[in-house]
């Protein structure tokens, strides 16, 4: 079965764009275009969409509030937001990933970054590198107020719940590790990894991996390092 690409994005010649590349892989096809992030939503639903490719800066409602809307709506749980962003340090993909986002790609990534993007995400997986989490994530969780009054505390309590083999894992995700290279780490099996990360979503109630590391940050597991 194809992947159900949704693009939104109030830019017609890259929603154009992304359509032909899209269009061309075997795997995937574009079932819908928005132009601003109602649209979006309301076509997320309709047209049955498994990704999104959501700029976040669009008219009327833009990509943070379209992402939030999808992501607290239990009909479209399904559904994973890719956010497409112009900069590569951007403070709304932090806040993207906490309204439920999957990951962020930048526009000028090359074509087979968007098609793997666009795959990993209807895999279930985060589009977190170590450097992105480390560089971008860490960094803007620490700024301002927001290691300390952004933190919530029912996440907090909320991590008593997780195995101390579990909160192991999750500090490796939280440095944006793959199963693999976290089994390595640890020495356990990469299928061990999985059931240990999908317990700790289950019990922090997180989507995805992506959730999996805003908390681990907002908790306190894991304090960012800021240069």
């Amino acid at each position: 079965m194809s992947i159900r690409v949704l693009l939104a994005d109030d830019q017609a010649l890259l929603r154009s764009a992304f359509r032909v590349l899209v269009d061309s892989e075997p795997d995937m096809e574009v079932v819908g275009e928005a132009s601003d992030g109602a649209e979006a939503v309301r076509l997320a639903r309709e047209e049955r969409a498994d990704v999104v490719l959501m700029d976040i800066r669009m008219p009327g409602t833009d990509g943070l509030a379209a992402t939030r809307m999808i992501g607290t709506d239990p009909s479209l749980a399904h559904v994973r937001v890719v956010i497409l962003t112009t900069f590569e340090v951007d403070d709304y993909v932090v806040q993207s990933l906490r309204a439920g986002a999957s990951g962020f790609l930048g526009k000028g990534s090359e074509p087979d970054e968007l098609l793997n993007a666009i795959r990993i995400a209807a895999g279930g997986e985060a589009l977190l590198s170590p450097a992105a989490t480390k560089g971008l994530i860490a960094r803007f969780l620490a700024q301002g107020d927001a290691a300390d009054d952004d933190r919530d505390p029912a996440r907090t309590d909320r991590l008593d719940a997780l195995t101390v083999r579990e909160r192991e894992v999750l500090v490796q995700v939280a440095g944006g590790h793959s199963n693999d290279e976290i089994a390595e780490r640890l020495e356990v099996s990469p299928l061990t990894v999985k059931t240990h990360v999908n317990r700790a979503m289950a019990k922090l109630g997180a989507r995805d991996r992506a959730q999996l590391v805003v908390i681990a940050y907002e908790s306190g597991l894991v304090r960012p390092k800021v240069d």
